[in-house]
């Protein structure tokens, strides 16, 4: 991620950065994929250190097996990707 020079963040300011990353992994899944194919979502999203601030994410995902011909491992590295675009976007606005 490139450094954006941010003042230090908050509590609330890491809670919201956290759960903005969540979510935009968990809506990137079920856009590619029926949530009735879902047989666990867990994403996990862990901001350390305040500036710079290392966001980690990680996704545990297990689908049920009426999904077929569905690369779960592309699947979740493409939500990882959106869920640091998203959390990027978020850091940019409280510049």
């Amino acid at each position: 991620m490139v450094e954006l020079g941010l003042p230090e963040l908050t509590t609330l300011q890491i809670e919201t950065l956290c759960e903005t990353a969540e979510d935009a992994a968990r809506k990137h899944v079920q856009s590619k994929i029926s949530s009735k194919l879902i047989d666990r979502l867990d994403i996990t999203v862990e901001a350390q250190g305040t500036k710079p601030i290392d966001l980690s994410i990680e996704i545990d995902l297990t689908l049920t097996k009426d999904a077929k011909n569905v690369d779960v491992n592309a699947l979740v590295q493409e939500a990882v990707a959106q869920a640091h675009l998203a959390s990027e976007n978020f850091l940019r606005t409280q510049i």
